[in-house]
């Protein structure tokens, strides 16, 4: 067993039945042009959290700690995009051009995930068309097969896909350890209260730790 200081307390957990999970560290979202950009955000302030979650990817690839990606998109005829989704904003921006390829559609440049972070072989890719990255797909079957009981999380952005995300292993009975320098909201705000909800009240959804502390406990 293996021990990482987190808050609210240090979170035990076994390396070989633990999972590095980095949600939709995507084009669309991190770099301009993209679906972040067009619903009015400053995408620089996700680029933060890049650094950091290349240091605890390549640890963990180091360590043989299982490694998944997400990525949120859509189908290119968006037969699974819910009419009220593609409205944010008062506007339609998924599926339409932007200059890296059709906005949030599977294929495209800009759904992929940024080159500093990208999967290599070995590494499932689970493809979500929805904020929670157990929604409509078969990352808790991917999980289950390899016994997974505590995820690692990273990833963008920290109030919508990563605390859905969170919330959804929570109730199917993982635990969750939040990696707080490794995780990004467009709104420093969000990022705070985001971090606070979730090692509330004894961990109620998981831990809060960083990125050092996450290296320390696996070497």
């Amino acid at each position: 067993m293996s021990s990482i200081q987190a808050e609210p307390f240090p979170l035990h957990f076994d390396p070989a039945t633990t999972a590095l999970l980095i949600i939709d560290m995507q084009r669309d979202f991190v770099l301009p042009g993209g679906f972040g950009e067009k619903l009015g955000n400053d995408t620089s302030l996700l680029l933060a959290a890049v650094e950091p979650t290349q240091l605890v990817l390549q640890k963990a690839r180091e360590k043989g700690l299982f490694v998944v990606h997400t990525r949120e998109g859509h189908r290119a005829d968006l037969s699974d995009c819910p009419p009220s989704k593609l409205t944010r904003g008062g506007k339609i921006f998924i599926g339409t051009d932007g200059p890296m390829g059709r906005i949030l559609v599977r294929g495209e440049s800009g759904h992929d995930i940024i080159h500093q972070l990208y999967p290599v072989q070995g590494e499932p890719v689970i493809d979500k068309p929805g904020k929670g990255s157990f929604h409509a797909t078969d990352l808790h079957q991917i999980l289950l097969d390899r016994g997974i009981k505590t995820l690692v999380v990273c990833g963008v952005t920290l109030e919508v896909c990563v605390h859905t995300t969170v919330r959804e292993a929570n109730d199917r009975g993982y635990e969750c350890v939040v990696l707080s320098d490794c995780v990004a909201s467009y709104f420093p705000e969000f990022q705070r209260v985001g971090l606070e909800m979730i090692k509330a009240q004894g961990a109620i959804f998981g831990w809060v730790s960083n990125s050092k502390n996450f290296v320390a406990a696996i070497s």
